[in-house]
């Protein structure tokens, strides 16, 4: 079947169906030197894996524990456990050894096990275990979501795993409005009814210091920056970061509820912030209203734009925007999705100032208007505007990012570059927790990420052509991806290497070689982490071979490489997390 009758836009949505994979291999022969970048991409996922070992015999336990003070809140509470760990599924999809997912399932399972258990007394969401039917009781989403990361990434592992798919639909369902158990989303309104929510549902009265911050120890203020948190009632742009659960029970289930809830709610924050000028509101009252908790003030609520004078950060109003408009956009390739990350960016910048020739952006606002100016802290927002557009006018305030001028033809070190930076930041992080004197008494949950010895960033933008999904809740929103057709897994198979060089609006190049003098390779190619884009052909050298499906096959010689020019058709099909070989979901 052809790619225009299986991939038909309709009013901006597209056919639920993945397109199926090419029976025709590409066969690859014409020697190739082991290039630099191969050598070292393959050397970050090996020494990825072995740190990430030693790392794990350090800080967690046999039971899957981490090693560290149990406690709850915003400072140091169970999110950070999953947050150290959140690369570590996406580390494996690439390609790194079978040893980091054994380790990360053994992490997560131990971890559920011990912060269920785990009680806040004085917290009145916790006071019974932390965590309740597996998932977080009841906090905000610029945790919960750090906690989820590696959880969405796992399904680019292990799409299969059934207790996985129940986890994830029983984890969308605490917000989709069917679960007595879980009251947070307001059907009518189409808002999150608090900051506070999860499987106990939303928190509605006022949160103490002790919802916010946890226990204390005598001599300790844990407390201090919350308060003034009071009042979490209503909506807040963090919760909207809650939409990839109800995409990743979509990606694994085709569940059509889930996808009509992310779109749902998702358009009735992008309506509101196109009614608001293209500017955030950070509360929505309970009754709908933008403000409607805080006397009508757009930039109010906790974490909202005025939030905490003594500092320009911690109103987290793009966060929760960049990661479901990104979810839309995704499902439907709609554009008015992006409007309110393209029009929230054009009004800081027309509010900018500049200072000894530095561009300083407004990341605060209050009854006077714009304040708390510094640098440009937006870059992923407007890297993703630019690759999931390719408009040109999203290019304007990147172009010099290295990554993408790179893409663009010029800073021809930066692979080389970048990698050489990763194996250094794994050396570091290796040095750092050997000589990290800490006893688990003493540690914090968050004590232990500045020294997780995974990098992913050069990998995934080298070999996927994907912006960085960060730590944060944020799918991979990818040009490429790979399978292991022998071994029956995601990533790409031993010795094998890919380095993509240039992305426009149809098409990828990407480098593809065999390191293995001895041994050939075969190896799936997937347009998108999700085949949510179409191939249509590829070249190489002298010839063109039409290929019309999600992915294609490539069988590489030993020692051989060659350089691919895909042209493909994007956002072709509904994005799915099964793999090539298996039934479309």
């Amino acid at each position: 079947m052809s790619i225009s009758r299986r991939s038909l836009l309709l009013s901006g949505c597209l056919l639920p169906c993945a397109l199926p994979q090419s029976t025709g291999v590409i066969s690859i022969d014409t020697p190739m030197a082991p290039p630099e970048w191969a050598l070292l991409e393959r050397a970050v996922l090996a020494e990825s894996v072995d740190a990430a070992v030693e790392f794990a015999a350090k800080y967690v336990d046999p039971r899957g524990h981490f090693r560290a003070l149990e406690r709850w809140g915003g400072n140091d509470g169970p999110d950070d456990v999953m947050e150290t760990f959140h690369n570590w599924p996406l580390v494996y999809a690439l390609g790194a050894d079978d040893r980091i997912l054994g380790l990360y399932e053994r992490i997560w399972e131990g971890h559920l096990d011990q912060y269920q258990h785990a009680k806040a007394p004085s917290a009145e969401m916790a006071k019974d275990g932390m965590y309740w039917r597996e998932f977080p009781t009841a906090f905000d989403w610029e945790h919960n979501g750090e906690g989820l990361a590696a959880f969405y990434h796992y399904g680019l592992c292990r799409p299969r795993d059934i207790t996985y798919r129940q986890r994830a639909v029983r984890f969308a369902g605490f917000y989709e409005g069917d679960d007595p158990q879980a009251p947070n989303y307001d059907k009518k309104l189409k808002i999150i009814r608090s900051l506070h929510n999860g499987s106990r549902g939303s928190k509605i009265t006022p949160a103490s210091v002790y919802d916010w911050g946890g226990e204390v120890e005598p001599g300790e203020d844990r407390h201090t920056r919350y308060k003034t948190a009071s009042n979490i009632r209503g909506d807040h742009p963090l919760n909207l970061c809650a939409t990839t659960l109800g995409m990743n029970a979509y990606l694994l289930t085709g569940h059509k509820r889930h996808r009509d809830w992310v779109l749902e709610y998702a358009g009735a924050w992008r309506d509101r912030i196109l009614q608001n000028k293209g500017n955030v509101p950070t509360n929505i009252g309970l009754d709908g209203s933008i403000g409607g908790e805080w006397g009508g003030k757009w930039y109010g609520g906790t974490f909202g734009w005025n939030f905490d004078s003594t500092t320009s950060s911690r109103n987290y109003y793009m966060r929760g925007v960049r990661i479901a408009m990104g979810n839309a956009f995704l499902l439907t390739r709609d554009a008015s999705y992006l409007q309110p990350l393209i029009q929230q960016l054009e009004n800081l910048y027309a509010a900018k100032k500049v200072e000894n020739g530095r561009t300083l952006l407004p990341n605060k606002h209050g009854d006077n208007g714009w304040w708390g100016y510094g640098p440009n802290q937006h870059f992923d927002v407007q890297r993703d505007l630019y690759l999931w557009t390719f408009d040109p006018a999203r290019m304007t305030n990147i172009a010099a990012d290295p990554w993408i001028a790179y893409l663009r033809g010029s800073n021809a070190a930066y692979p080389v570059e970048a990698l050489r930076a990763a194996l250094s930041s794994v050396r570091r992080r290796v040095a750092g927790f050997r000589n990290d004197a800490s006893t688990p008494d003493t540690r914090a949950s968050d004590h232990a990420q500045r020294y997780n010895p995974v990098e992913t960033t050069a990998l995934v933008n080298l070999m996927n052509g994907a912006n960085e999904p960060g730590g944060s809740g944020n799918l991979v929103h990818a040009r490429l991806r790979y399978f292991d057709p022998d071994r029956r897994r995601a990533g790409l198979p031993s010795d094998v290497a890919a380095l993509v060089d240039g992305l426009t609006d149809d098409g990828v190049s990407v480098t593809l070689v065999n390191l293995s003098q001895t041994r050939e390779r075969n190896v799936i190619v997937q347009a998108g982490a999700y085949a949510e884009h179409a191939v249509v052909s590829v070249a190489m050298e002298d010839r063109t071979v039409p290929v019309n499906a999600a992915s294609f096959p490539v069988r590489l010689a030993h020692g051989a490489g060659a350089r691919l020019r895909i042209t493909m058709r994007r956002y072709a099909s509904q994005p799915v997390l099964a793999f090539p070989w298996d039934a479309a979901r």
